[in-house]
Order: C-alpha cells, then sequence, then structure tokens
C-alpha cells in the first residue's frame, strides 16, 4: 500500500504493508481487493467489508488505528481510476506472435506486443509497450506512439498518426474514406471528391469500439489531447475536435465540423457539416445542430433540434404542453 500511495499521491493512515492486488465495488470486494468511498456515510460500509483498503475523502478519521488502511484523496473516485490502472495486470506474453505479419520495414519498440492474425503494413512505426490486438490491420506508414492500446480486429488506414497513450476499442476504424461527392449535372451522376488528407490523433485519447473516423479530405481531420470517443461514433472527414472533449454514444459528426475543449456531447447528438462547438458547451441527448450554426456558452445546456439552451427548449415544451390543453 505505501508504494501505491507514493504512486498516486496520496496519504496513507494505517498499515503501509497490507497488499492490493485489484480494485471492486463494495459488493464485490475480496481481501485483496481496493475499494473506494465518496462520502462519510459509505465509510463504515467500506470499513467492514472484505476490502483489504479504502480511498476515501479528508472525512476520514484522522488516525491511523482504523480496521485497515485509508488512503486520502482529494477525489476518490479518480484516485481509484488511476489505482486501477496501476493495479491491471500486465500483458504476459509481450512479443511478436509467429501468426502475425511484420515487415522489415516495420520500426517496432522495446516490449510491444503483435497479436495472432494481425497485419502491419510497409514502414510502420510502434511505439514502446504498445499492444496491436489480433487480427488488426496497420496500414502503411501508420505512426504508433508509446503505451498505446490497439484492440483487436482494428483498421488503421495508411499515414495515420496515433499519440502516445492511445486506446483504440476493438473494431474501430481509423482514417477510411470521407463521405464526399460532386454531382455531375449532366447526368445526375455523383463521382468521389478526393479523399487524400491525414488523421492525427493526439496523446491520451481513447477510442471507443466500432467507431469510426474518417481522413482529411485535402488536409486534416484531428482529435485533440485527451479527448473520449464512445463506442459507435462517426466523425467525418476534415473535423477538428479539440481537447478534453467527451463524446456519447451513436453521435455523428459531419464533414469540417469544428468541436472546441472541453465540449461535452451527449448520445445520439447529429451534427451538420461546417457547424462549430465552441469551447464548454454541453449538447444534450439527440440535440441536432444543423449546417453552419454555431453553438456558444461555456457551461450552458443545448437540446432539442434544433439545439438552444435547455431552459429555452423547455419553456417551448411547456407553452406547447399549455396550448394543446386548451384545444382539448
Amino acid at each position: 500500500m505505501r508504494d501505491l500511495a507514493d504512486k498516486l499521491g496520496s496519504h496513507l493512515r494505517g498499515d503501509g504493508s497490507v497488499s492490493v492486488t485489484s480494485v471492486s465495488s463494495l459488493q464485490s470486494a475480496t481481501g485483496e481487493s481496493l475499494v473506494f468511498v465518496e462520502d462519510a456515510k459509505h465509510l463504515d460500509a467500506a470499513l467492514k467489508s472484505p476490502a483489504a483498503a479504502v480511498i476515501a475523502g479528508q472525512f476520514a478519521p484522522a488516525t491511523n488505528a482504523a480496521p485497515k488502511p485509508i488512503l486520502i484523496s482529494a477525489q476518490p473516485r479518480l484516485t481509484f481510476a488511476r489505482a486501477a490502472k496501476l493495479l491491471r495486470d500486465p500483458d504476459r506474453n509481450r512479443a511478436i506472435h509467429l501468426r502475425a505479419i511484420v515487415p522489415a520495414s516495420a520500426k517496432i519498440g522495446k516490449n510491444v506486443a503483435v497479436g495472432p492474425r494481425a497485419i502491419l503494413g510497409e514502414h510502420v512505426k510502434v511505439g514502446d509497450e504498445s499492444t496491436i490486438g489480433a487480427g488488426s490491420v496497420i496500414g502503411d506508414n501508420v505512426t504508433i506512439g508509446i503505451h498505446c492500446r490497439v484492440d483487436a480486429n482494428v483498421t488503421v488506414y495508411p499515414r495515420t498518426t496515433l499519440g502516445d497513450r492511445v486506446i483504440v476499442q476493438a473494431g474501430a476504424v481509423l482514417g477510411s474514406e470521407g463521405f464526399g461527392y460532386v454531382r455531375d449535372s449532366a447526368t445526375g451522376c455523383y463521382e468521389q471528391f478526393p479523399q487524400i488528407g491525414l488523421l492525427e490523433i493526439e496523446d491520451d485519447v481513447e477510442i471507443g469500439a466500432n467507431a469510426t473516423i474518417d481522413r482529411g479530405a485535402l488536409d486534416v481531420t484531428r482529435i485533440g489531447r485527451g479527448t473520449k470517443i464512445d463506442n459507435l461514433v462517426h466523425v467525418g472527414h476534415n473535423c477538428r475536435i479539440g481537447e478534453n472533449v467527451v463524446i456519447a454514444a451513436q453521435t455523428g459528426l459531419s464533414g469540417s465540423a469544428v468541436v472546441e475543449d472541453n465540449v461535452i456531447i451527449g448520445g445520439q447528438v447529429g451534427i451538420a457539416d461546417h457547424v462549430r462547438i465552441e469551447a464548454g458547451a454541453i449538447l444534450g441527448a439527440q440535440s441536432g445542430i444543423p449546417t453552419k450554426k454555431v453553438i456558444r456558452g461555456k457551461g450552458v445546456v443545448f437540446w432539442g433540434t434544433p439545439a438552444r439552451p435547455i431552459r429555452e427548449y423547455l419553456k417551448e415544451l411547456a407553452f406547447l404542453s399549455r396550448a394543446a390543453k386548451k384545444e382539448r
């Protein structure tokens, strides 16, 4: 526990020699588990649980006489999440599988794992301590940073760049061609506009299962540092997503949308082309943003289609409800 406390920057109260090997909920705790509580009313239950140790706030008693060690943190939930990463079992077979295809031109860092049936293209670069899962296909000239995790059956198109500590869950497709076409007015037929740009994913980004992110048409699609993208999200070509953005499942961003830093986007939000979501705005689930619309308001929740501030939207709903009652 003492070593874990040092790594987490937390103050330890109690026996530092106690060992923990995993994290768990209070309900599933075992004698080697670490649990957390965010308020004083749950602390007694945590101390009486089978757990080996507890993460708690300053509300914990200022004594070393508690029945089990307590890590004191200003943000117990965050510290618990960081502890989980530290305690996660390391990959025990960090090697290039015999059934993986890795060309001689690839530059593979130290302690890299490549799973069975994974295929790496020419001139791929993979940084130290990174993992590429079974069945993944990494295109030519892709760069993957250090401590990345690419899960099974991920497809990364050529010339895509992943920064450090990027996580890509199973089935995601990165750098595919965007949905851009030019109509021939004489024949009515559509022909694809060139989709020859790049996709750049910065450090500490996480991308959920079966998410799809298109490369730029002529320029770059960019995902900013620390952004978290849920399962089944689609990001169109030329989009620019800022830092520490959160995007929930089944959201779709059309081409050339701009999402600035610290935006939160709920599930099933539809964002049309050339939209700008300014820093700190919050889009509620199933909101719709029309073409070229600008959403601004740090900390303001927007909802509905077309999206507007939630207070305005709720007033409209109340008005419509009253009007419907009058019609009865």
